[in-house]
């Protein structure tokens, strides 16, 4: 996050959504494992603080970026970001466009067993062809009243397209044709003044439609018809926050958040010949729902300095979570707690909690297809919330090797799972919620050094996981599983004139379970050559990732009457790319929309 600012984070947008500032205007940056609830997001985050101007000339600074990648097809991506500043007003503008074509191949082998006891082999081979286009863009505005006294305002917005082609063969024959389209539009206003008090309001706006064409044909079943479906998000935030310092190292902060939101959608299916359109008894289900979602979040905390060594923030939320089908309220404790025995050495304690959302489309009452036909995608009205809870010890040896320890439990764990009709010929994939989830987990993060040509970190997990789920269709399970992960990152520097460098990084991570599925031994090796000239202006970067192609996993499962196993294609990927940067740019995270609930 930006100088404390609410974010709405998302993975994806953080990465696609990058701006630059100049270095000298970074004023600190602070790291937070467990962040409190003052900063309404929960988790870890790093929170950059830059330094207020009130005066000074108008300067302009920017970045140019392409990149040209190979992964069996190509794909493209161009962007460019500006800043300007004069005096108190500074403003960013950023647009990026990634375009390609896309490949890939399932292989599926399945043994189907139906409730009467007949057995059905199924082996198909999917292909599948697309090609996409994204927009990204982005204008920003800050206007620096007075010291700590500002108004800021930023603009995102996305246009998306893409077109895919499916062909199965087997025991199935199909064909698929899907076009989609995106818009996004976001608006956020926050305010901010000296005496502690913040203010902000957010608007997004999202809409998804989509088509497509599905031919089939599986023993004697036949499934020709043609879809149009369409979601639309209409969310609104507001929030207000006051923070307190009391003297004698105590700090004191409070607020509320109100978030509500309007998701129209619908399904219709279509006989492809005559344009009519096809009703319940054509065994096809039409769906069109309008569904309000509210959620209020009032929280309070302190925080309190005891001396140089020990420090402690603590802080609560309740939290109102309201749709058609769940009114309920939560609580959510947040405490840290810091102990440093002697410079170097820290040793903290937290307990955090969390709560993950379903997707939109996911809560909708409707039924597509995937893969052919053979496979069916069912949403769950009754989808809630999962709610985490975890505890953490962490301890950091001579400021740089991590050392962590932990605990969590999350009610009402959903996660995405397949199952085997017992009364029809077909699998459904469909958000569940299982009873919970939990890890047990152990971490060391070990960097070190040679000289000034070998810079490493090697960082080992091992994990103790469970799941557990009653009322999974007709067939429960309790399954749990010890794995590991090690990781290591390399960066050699090969030249310091000219400016060369080279990083290895791979990965490993051991055999692991998801509800009924089997997920086998995975990794990756990746190398990049990084040649930055022209006074570090500009940067010439030549990579290839997962170079022996064994990222991809194949999962399976083998759990009573359920046999599955798909085999999904994995291609290593070349790229090359090219940075320019102007007016002393140096890279930045920044705000981006959190789309990961929609379609």
């Amino acid at each position: 996050i930006l100088d404390g600012k609410v974010t709405t984070l998302s993975t994806e947008q953080l990465y696609s959504l990058l701006r630059s500032i100049p270095a000298s205007r970074i004023e600190k940056a602070e790291v937070m494992y467990n962040a409190p609830a003052r900063y309404q997001v929960r988790g870890a985050l790093i929170n950059i603080t830059l330094k207020q101007s009130v005066g000074g000339p108008g300067s302009w600074q920017g970045e140019l970026y392409a990149k040209y990648r190979q992964k069996h097809n190509e794909g493209f991506e161009e962007r460019a970001s500006l800043l300007f500043s004069k005096n108190k007003f500074s403003a960013d503008f950023l647009y990026s466009h990634s375009h390609g074509r896309s490949y890939s191949t399932t292989d599926k082998e399945a043994v189907h067993t139906l409730a009467d006891g007949s057995v059905h082999p199924m082996t198909t081979d999917e292909v599948g062809r697309g090609r996409s286009h994204t927009h990204n863009f982005r204008v920003g505005a800050d206007y620096n009243i007075a010291k700590n006294h500002q108004l800021s305002f930023v603009y995102n917005g996305g246009y998306s397209t893409s077109h895919n082609w499916k062909g199965v063969t087997g025991t199935q024959v199909s064909t698929t044709h899907s076009n989609s389209t995106d818009w996004l539009h976001n608006g956020r206003l926050d305010y901010r003044t000296p005496f502690g008090l913040k203010a902000g309001a957010e608007l997004t706006y999202y809409r998804s439609p989509s088509n497509q064409l599905l031919h089939s044909r599986m023993q004697d079943e036949e499934l020709d018809f043609y879809t149009e479906d369409c979601q639309r998000i209409n969310r609104w935030k507001f929030f207000l926050a006051q923070e307190h310092s009391l003297g004698k190292g105590w700090d004191l902060n409070y607020g509320a958040i109100y978030t509500t939101s309007i998701d129209n959608s619908y399904q219709y299916y279509y006989d492809p010949e005559t344009g009519g359109q096809l009703t319940s008894s054509d065994a096809l289900s039409n769906m069109k729902s309008r569904r309000r979602e509210q959620t209020w979040n009032i929280y309070a905390g302190f925080s309190k300095s005891f001396g140089d060594k020990l420090a402690l923030d603590a802080s609560l939320a309740v939290e109102h979570y309201k749709t058609p089908v769940w009114d309920q309220w939560d609580w959510y404790p947040i405490v840290n707690l810091n102990y440093m025995p002697a410079p170097g050495h820290i040793l903290q304690f937290s307990l955090s909690s969390d709560k993950d959302y379903p997707d939109y489309w996911a809560v909708q009452d409707a039924v597509s297809y995937i893969g052919g036909g053979y496979s069916e995608l069912h949403g769950n009205p009754l989808l809630k919330p999962a709610q985490e809870y975890e505890l953490k010890m962490t301890y950091i040896l001579k400021s740089k090797y991590i050392f962590s320890a932990w605990f969590n439990h999350t009610k009402d764990y959903s996660v995405q799972t397949l199952y085997q009709s017992s009364e029809r010929l077909v699998e459904i994939y469909k958000t569940l919620n299982f009873d919970y989830q939990q890890q047990a987990g152990i971490q060391a993060s070990i960097p070190f050094k040679v000289k000034n040509w070998l810079n490493s970190r090697l960082t080992l997990i091992g994990l103790w996981h469970r799941e557990k789920d009653g009322d999974f269709w007709d067939i429960p399970f309790d399954r749990k599983q010890c794995y590991g992960i090690a990781q290591m990152n390399n960066t050699f520097t090969l030249s310091t004139k000219p400016d060369l460098k080279l990083t290895v990084a791979g990965f490993v991570h051991s055999k692991a379970i998801q509800g009924i599925y089997d997920l086998p031994t995975s990794g990756n090796v990746n190398i990049a050559l990084r040649y930055g000239f022209a006074k570090n202006k500009a940067i010439l970067n030549l990579y290839c990732n997962d170079i022996f192609e064994t990222g991809q996993i194949s999962p399976r499962i083998r759990f009573k009457t359920q046999n599955v196993t798909n085999h999904y294609s994995c291609f290593r990927e070349f790229g090359v790319s090219f940075t320019y940067k102007f007016g002393g740019y140096k890279e930045k995270q920044r705000e981006a929309v959190d789309t990961s609930r929609f379609k």
